[in-house]
C-alpha cells in the first residue's frame, strides 16, 4: 500500500513540476525566462552620472553581485551590474567618482526602483553585460542559439 502511494505521488510530481516551472517563467531557452526575468527592453533608458558607491551583494550560489549607486541629473539610481567575477574577467572595475554611461532596464526589485544594466561605458570602453533581450552574458543560456 505504501509503495503504491509513493509511486502515485512520484507520478503526479513528474507531471506537475514542468507545468509549474512553465507558469513561473522558469523554462530554459531564450526569451523572458530565468536569466531575463527582471529585464524589460521596453523600459530601457540611458543615463550618465558619477559613481557614488560600489557595493558587493551576496547572491545565489555564493557569487558576489556588483551594484553601483549612480548620481545623475535625474536623481540617484541603484544600478544592478552583475557578478563580480564576470566583471573582473572582462578586465573592468568601478570606483567612486568615475563618470559612466549606463544603458539598462528601469524596474522594481524587492519593492525598490533599480536599473538593471545592459551596457556600461566609461573612459571610452564598454562593458556589455546582457544581450538586447536582457539575457546575462555570464549565463549558460547566453551561448544558446536564438529561437
Amino acid at each position: 500500500m505504501n509503495r503504491r502511494i509513493l509511486m502515485l505521488f512520484g507520478g503526479v510530481l513528474l507531471l506537475a513540476v514542468p507545468v509549474l516551472m512553465a507558469q513561473a517563467g522558469m523554462q530554459g531557452g531564450r526569451g523572458r525566462g530565468r536569466g531575463a526575468r527582471n529585464y524589460n527592453p521596453a523600459t530601457e533608458i540611458t543615463v550618465k552620472g558619477t559613481v557614488e558607491a560600489v557595493t558587493q551583494t551576496a547572491g545565489r550560489r555564493g557569487w558576489a553581485g556588483t551594484h553601483l549607486t549612480l548620481n545623475t541629473d535625474q536623481g540617484a539610481y541603484d544600478v544592478h551590474v552583475g557578478p563580480a567575477s564576470y566583471i573582473s574577467a572582462q578586465q573592468f572595475a568601478f570606483a567612486k567618482g568615475e563618470n559612466v554611461e549606463v544603458i539598462g532596464s528601469k524596474t522594481i526589485v524587492d519593492a525598490k526602483g533599480v536599473l538593471i544594466a545592459r551596457e556600461i561605458t566609461k573612459d571610452g570602453k564598454t562593458l556589455t553585460l546582457r544581450d538586447e533581450q536582457g539575457f546575462p552574458k555570464w549565463s549558460r543560456a547566453a551561448s544558446q542559439p536564438k529561437q
